[in-house]
């Protein structure tokens, strides 16, 4: 697949590292003037070196995307001065790896590409990325986040040979940066490291160096600009961290996961129903400002990598849903219950791709349902194919629904507006349910249901 990393520091690279090995071809995004202090085992360092070579990597700088396209078919990994990523727009890649690391999100949204990680503090999975990557040591290092937010940055680094705080090496005052030990010397408690604006900084333990910043960078007071080890392993400053490689392996898990899904589910949204108890036009109804069918459009959005079709008979909803790269089917026939809408949109998708493994199915009037509840069940599907998935809260079962294709001859011969039900509840052992909050089940047939 073609990815795109936005940083190129020691965790990006351990990142890069594990895509790199399976196969991937990856352009990594760095800024003018990196701070990397584990620069030994970054391609970040391809910025002011030209190329960096990591264990088996090489990155090498390049500045537009021919010549990207030249080091990727030469088996290498690209690196590009590009701190916005706008070389996304060219390389149109498959999956983009935020992976800054700058403890919040400097501006990478869900529809940058069909499928985006963020690694660490500052994302929301389901919101502005479709899942997170834990950074910080411990338990749950490295697992991969489907919905909520990685653990908050607590200031303090992680405990390596028993030591946190102290591990650090940081600035002593605003200036040029003067490195006075290298990495990989053993230096001593009190020791002189660096100067910074003028100023002395000392070790504050004994230990190896593993990370120093390059001479004559500007640097701020406080700026961390090195780091030493107490298991003074000179090799650990030439090989990817196991931190990194932790990392490295919960995004692997997460592409690997949308990779056996990309081209083999698709997401039909039926929104052609008559609206009778509601009323009136249920889908044209505000809800916390807007239409209530654009909340379910908008969040096909995180899914472009899915093929997507709408089945709906209003002009409307069909001008908005092409508009954001959505299919219309047309249904004229409303009052033949919300099966044939079903069988409209089953028999559409499976001419464009006879090989779907599956169909997720959803409604417009559950204004609550979140876009990682979509995700959720989806990853569900592809661990348990020939199954049929479900949302569920308090034994209450509701859409979507994804359907493995076993199930979709019997689909198609499905009436009136309880034929789905009648399938689930005959292969009831089949059934997986998603659990999730009552206010994303809850759908709108009534004006009161508002309240």
């Amino acid at each position: 697949m073609k990815i795109l990393v936005k940083g190129a520091g020691d965790l990006a690279t351990g990142i890069a590292s594990r895509l790199y090995h399976a196969g991937h071809q990856i352009i990594m995004t760095e800024i003018q003037v990196p701070l990397t202090v584990r620069r030994t085992v970054a391609l970040s360092r391809a910025v002011y070196e030209q190329e960096a070579v990591v264990e088996d990597m090489k990155g090498i700088l390049v500045s537009s995307m021919e010549e990207a396209e030249n080091v990727l078919n030469d088996g290498n990994i690209a690196v590009v001065i590009d701190p916005e990523a706008e070389i996304k727009d060219t390389y149109q890649p498959d999956v983009i790896v935020d992976a800054i690391l700058a403890k919040k999100n400097l501006g990478t949204k869900i529809t940058d590409a069909p499928f985006v990680i963020g690694v660490g503090p500052g994302f929301t999975a389901g919101e502005d990325c479709n899942c997170v990557i834990e950074t910080k040591r411990g338990h749950t290092l490295g697992r991969v986040i489907w919905e909520g937010s990685a653990i908050a940055n607590t200031g303090i680094p992680g405990n390596i040979g028993g030591y946190t705080i102290e591990r650090l090496i940081r600035a002593s005052a605003d200036g040029m940066m003067e490195p006075k030990a290298a990495i990989g010397d053993l230096v001593e408690k009190g020791q002189m490291v660096a100067v910074t604006g003028g100023k002395p900084v000392y070790a504050q333990m004994r230990g190896i160096v593993r990370g120093m910043l390059q001479s004559d960078v500007k640097v701020t007071e406080g700026l961390k600009i090195g780091d030493i080890d107490a298991r003074c392993e000179k090799e650990h400053c030439q090989t990817i961290s196991d931190k990194a490689r932790a990392i490295g392996g919960g995004v692997l898990e997460a592409i690997a996961g949308f990779e056996k899904m990309k081209g083999r589910y698709a997401i039909a949204v039926l929104a052609a129903g008559a609206s009778v108890r509601f009323g009136g036009e249920k889908l044209m109804a505000e809800v916390d400002g807007k239409p209530m069918y654009r909340h379910m459009l908008e969040k096909l959005q995180a899914f472009s990598g899915f093929e997507q079709v709408i089945v709906t008979g209003s002009k409307q909803i069909a001008k908005d849903a092409a508009a954001l790269g959505i299919q219309t089917v047309k249904n004229q026939n409303p009052e033949l219950g919300i099966s044939y809408s079903l069988k409209l949109a089953l028999s559409r998708l499976r001419e464009q791709n006879p090989n779907l493994q599956g169909i997720l199915f959803s409604v417009c009037d559950q204004p609550g349902l979140k876009a990682a509840t979509i995700q959720k069940i989806l990853n569900e599907g592809n661990l348990h194919k020939n199954h049929i998935i479900c949302v569920g809260h308090g034994g209450k079962r509701g859409n979507p629904v994804l359907w493995g294709n076993i199930y979709f001859e019997e689909l198609m011969e499905s009436e009136g507006d309880v034929g789905g039900k009648q399938i689930i509840k005959k292969h009831e052992k089949r059934l997986r349910i998603v659990e999730t909050d009552e206010k994303e089940l809850k759908d709108i047939d009534r004006r009161d249901d508002f309240m």
